[in-house]
Parts: C-alpha cells; sequence; structure tokens
C-alpha cells in the first residue's frame, strides 16, 4: 500500500511517475484518451471517472503566473485574490471527485467480496460436472470484472496526476492534499484488496481445473 507522504512527494515533481500508471506518455491527450475507453469498455460505468474535462474548465479560469504581466483590467492585489478564489474551487471540485471515485471503488470491492464467498461456496460442494463447468464460467467472467476494476483505478490515477502537474504548471504553486485527508485515506488507487481477491479468484479456478482424484 502507498504511503500519503510519498504519494504527495511524487505530485510536488514535474518528472513524476508511478507504476500503476501503464503508459507513461501517450500522443493522445488524456481527456480524449479516457473518452475513448469508457465507451469502449466502461459504458455501464460512464459517469463514474474522474471528471477531467471539469477541472481542466476549472483551471483555465486561472491567470498564469508564468505570464508575469497583468491584464489592462486588472490590478496585481485583483488577480490573486481571483485566483485564490479559484484555486479554492479547484480544490473543492477535485475533492468531490476523488469523494466519488473512492465511494464506486469501494462499494465494487465490497460487492466483489461477497461475491468470492458465494463463489467460494459453489465450489466446495459441486455434484455434478455441469455445476463444475459453470463454477468455472462464473470465476472467469468474476475475474475479468475485478481486472476491470483494476483498469479503472489506474485510469482515474493517471488523471489525478495529470490535472494536478496541470495545476502546479499554470499556478506556479504546489497543490495542497492535507484539505482533503479523508479522500487521500481511502486511496482508491491502493489496490491491495483487490489484488487478493484475484489470486484467491486464481487459486480456486486452478483446482477446479485439477483432474478429479480417482
Amino acid at each position: 500500500m502507498l504511503e500519503l507522504d510519498c504519494f504527495i512527494y511524487e505530485l510536488s515533481f514535474p518528472f513524476l511517475s508511478h507504476p500503476r500508471v501503464l503508459e507513461v506518455e501517450q500522443e493522445m491527450q488524456y481527456g480524449k484518451m479516457l473518452r475513448r475507453e469508457v465507451e469502449r469498455t466502461f459504458r455501464g460505468w460512464k459517469g463514474q471517472f474522474i471528471s477531467y474535462k471539469k477541472l481542466k474548465k476549472q483551471l483555465k479560469l486561472i491567470y498564469p503566473r508564468s505570464r508575469g504581466r497583468f491584464p489592462r483590467y486588472a490590478t496585481r492585489r485583483f488577480v490573486e485574490v481571483n485566483n485564490r478564489g479559484l484555486r479554492i474551487g479547484f480544490s473543492r471540485l477535485l475533492h468531490n471527485e476523488l469523494k466519488k471515485v473512492n465511494t464506486f471503488y469501494l462499494e465494487k470491492e465490497e460487492d466483489y467480496i461477497i461475491r468470492l464467498k458465494e463463489l467460494q461456496i459453489r465450489a466446495a460442494n459441486l455434484r455434478t460436472n455441469e455445476e463444475k463447468l459453470q463454477v468455472q464460467k462464473d470465476i472467469l467472467k468474476f475475474h475479468g470484472e475485478m481486472v476491470l476494476l483494476l483498469q479503472y483505478s489506474a485510469l482515474n490515477f493517471r488523471g489525478l496526476i495529470k490535472i494536478v502537474k496541470k495545476h502546479n504548471k499554470k499556478t506556479g504553486t504546489t497543490f495542497e492534499f492535507s484539505a482533503m485527508p479523508r479522500v487521500m485515506q481511502q486511496s482508491f488507487f491502493s489496490t491491495d484488496l483487490l489484488d487478493n481477491l484475484m489470486k484467491e479468484a486464481e487459486a480456486m479456478l486452478a483446482r477446479l481445473f485439477l483432474p478429479d482424484e480417482p
């Protein structure tokens, strides 16, 4: 399981990389890639992903610190106060998006725990080859769903990394996660439990495919 301090440290640097992110960089923009993946693989989970588009829109409202000069219609004080309010708005929006993702992820995990136990009971009480075959099929399907949740975690983690890097570049500041400790503790990107569930399903499947003892 990742340590929170290590996670925040990594987010502070532009050369950030993380083993859970399957591809470090792609020519295709993240937003377009996410929309494509949702339509192709996660249609039933549409609306449960981090809203990268909304977060980008909020960032665009912030006047870039890197420009140096301020617009004619505004004083330095006005821009700084306005940007501070917009950064707070960004923080709240990101908080809500992460809470949404965490809630969905944890609900799926809880459902998978129950389903694994049900499959284990069925696998331990087989009476016919037909029942055995059906349980094998159900475990394979169940395992595939858990793989999707693993991909869901990676896609959302990548979105979080990219939007925070954009925030830091636009504002010239480091995003503070101390304002949302509960969300960060839930850690939808910490997949230890899901990994264990997948291993148990794989072990159960392996036992079922072993030839019956004479």
